[in-house]
């Protein structure tokens, strides 16, 4: 039987493989949050996959809040570059491989056009540069790596834009959203899928695995907007669901316009043509995926 370790199984990528894996029995799976597994401890890390002995390790756990780890830097190196890094090296060491998530966030975003996975990177934050030391910490631990980048990720748990944008239609008559910056919005859920997916066609006893096909893949939605755009999008679809009254006026702004402690990508567009090849994972349809916003709220 394949047997997963998921740690974050509380964020918005998380709990969804929580949820679906739970309709796989033939996977047994364990799901650890932070409160159950702190990844940045070797020694914990090691004691939980030797009890466990998982076939495939999803780690879903990261520091995400892109503007605070401008400030908690050596936080955000523990979680996003150790953690992985003991994960990787504790899946190498019982035999199995390890499925990490990693973000947009590792390039500069000034490129024309999508980025593939072999483009430059050149992250220009603290979340960037952890998160490309923890791809960097995985690739050199584990042979059996997939590294899953993907970008502007919502789901119907946690914070992201999407409930962001319902709770701010609520309260606002217009809205000033950014406009310059592009990106192709990604449903926690269906990154879930794609993760077990992956996992599943890894330990396929039928169809042995090209040990060539490990690396790097892109998996985000399509089409690309900007945020400004998705808001229009959020806000039509919550009216016609009846989840918001009126739509509000939605003015475009410049990033200048909206300061942040981290600079974001301008162009966060990748190309997910990689995965879809190997793995036969389409992009995220994240329009359809919010034709059920009640659930956000």
């Amino acid at each position: 039987m394949v047997k997963v370790l998921i740690t974050g199984s509380n964020g918005q990528v998380g709990s969804c493989l929580v949820k679906q894996l739970q309709s796989c029995p033939e996977i047994d799976f364990l799901a650890v949050d932070r409160n159950e597994l702190d990844i940045t401890s070797e020694q914990e890390v090691i004691k939980t996959v030797n009890d466990f002995l998982p076939t495939i390790i999803i780690n879903a756990a990261a520091h995400t809040a892109v503007d605070k780890a401008e400030d908690e830097v050596e936080l955000s190196y523990a979680i996003n570059r150790d953690g992985p890094q003991y994960l990787a090296q504790a899946a190498d060491k019982v035999g199995a491989a390890i499925l990490h998530i990693s973000t947009d966030y590792v390039f500069a975003g000034d490129k024309q056009g999508l980025y593939s996975e072999s483009d430059t990177v050149n992250p220009q934050g603290i979340y960037g540069k952890s998160k490309l030391a923890g791809e960097e910490a995985v690739i050199n631990a584990c042979p059996r790596h997939i590294i899953l980048r993907t970008a502007w990720v919502f789901g119907e748990d946690g914070n992201n834009f999407v409930k962001t944008m319902l709770r701010l239609g609520q309260q606002r008559d217009s809205l000033g959203i950014v406009a310059d910056q592009f990106g192709g919005p990604t449903y926690a859920g269906d990154i879930a899928t794609a993760l077990i997916k992956i996992a599943e066609t890894i330990t396929d006893t039928k169809n042995a695995f090209d040990s060539n096909n490990y690396g790097i893949y892109h998996f985000s939605g399509m089409p690309h907007v900007s945020w400004c755009e998705l808001a229009q999008v959020i806000f039509d679809k919550a009216v016609e669901q009846n989840v918001l009254v009126k739509s509000p006026d939605v003015n475009g702004i410049r990033t200048e316009e909206y300061p942040t402690p981290a600079k974001r990508p301008a162009n966060s567009k990748l190309n997910t043509k990689k995965i879809t090849t190997v793995f036969n994972i389409p992009a995220s349809d994240w329009q359809s995926t919010l034709n059920h916003l009640s659930d956000y709220a």
